[in-house]
């Protein structure tokens, strides 16, 4: 029958796979987002004689020269340009050149010359005279007839017995041999034992020490005497030798105080005028070794 084999044919051509395997399809890549944005939207045309945005020019840099902008101010303003002036500055108050020690009077209220800063109205006591010829004789132009021309310039009372002049040769004699040569000994002042139970006896006796180093430094300044042609040792003992000195000032002008030990103060005074004639000891040699490296 025909038809039959026709029908078994085909059935048995379809249940066959013959011939070669179809190649496979390569998948399709997705669309991006921007694609997938604009997909069905139509794109309109740039109208007629509109131009195209500029594009952003790259920042050139800075001339040499030109300033930075500076950052902003504390008070959150823009900061100043460059071409804008900058506000004056208020300029610092100077202080006065004038020394202290220059605008001091003396006890009569009077302008004090610079060189009786050291020594107010000249040498007052024979130790004030002994320190002032101290100092003339250790001085390094010294000169013993400068001292002796210096107290009786201050001391013009008719009979007054420190203004002898007899009296002042024979101590500057004294204290030019104790000089020239031989070791320097100390020649502390002998206190009277007076009352040391009041702030007075305190205050005057820092007084008279003070006086006393005044009429040594006195006497350096005549005979024009360099700190610099010093040695270091000897300029640092100046130095706190000045430094005492105007230690003492603070203790005569300091107040009373309401309850203080004044036997302390003194057994204190004792210490500082130990000190301060080592000191002045120390000047001394110093002094000496400069004249007689000066003379070799």
């Amino acid at each position: 029958m025909p038809t039959a084999s026709r029908r078994t044919s085909k059935g048995a051509s379809r249940g066959r796979r013959t011939g070669k395997p179809r190649p496979r399809q390569k998948p399709k890549p997705k669309p991006s987002r921007a694609a997938a944005a604009t997909r069905g939207k139509a794109i309109k045309p740039a109208a007629r004689g509109a131009q195209p945005a500029p594009r952003p020019s790259p920042a050139r840099p800075a001339a040499k020269g030109a300033a930075a902008p500076g950052p902003p101010r504390p008070g959150g303003g823009p900061a100043a340009s460059a071409g804008s002036k900058p506000k004056p500055q208020a300029a610092p108050r100077k202080g006065s050149r004038r020394s202290a020690l220059s605008q001091r009077r003396g006890p009569d209220g009077e302008l004090l010359a610079p060189g009786e800063l050291l020594l107010p109205s000249g040498p007052q006591s024979v130790e004030e005279i002994q320190y002032l010829l101290r100092g003339c004789v250790a001085a390094e132009h010294g000169d013993a007839e400068a001292g002796i021309a210096e107290v009786l310039a201050k001391r013009t009372t008719p009979g007054d017995p420190l203004a002898s002049r007899s009296d002042l040769a024979r101590q500057a004699q004294i204290m030019d041999k104790r000089f020239a040569g031989g070791a320097i000994e100390p020649l502390l002042p002998t206190r009277a034992q007076a009352s040391r139970r009041t702030f007075a006896s305190v205050v005057e006796r820092a007084r008279m020490r003070r006086r006393e180093i005044g009429g040594f430094l006195r006497g350096l300044h005549i005979g024009h005497t360099e700190t610099s042609h010093m040695d270091s040792h000897g300029e640092a003992s100046l130095q706190s030798l000045m430094e005492w000195a105007a230690r003492l000032e603070n203790l005569m002008e300091a107040e009373e105080p309401d309850q203080a030990d004044y036997s302390q103060f003194h057994r204190g005074l004792d210490h500082l005028e130990n000190t301060t004639e080592a000191l002045i000891v120390d000047v001394e040699a110093t002094l000496r070794r400069l004249r007689d490296r000066i003379r070799g």
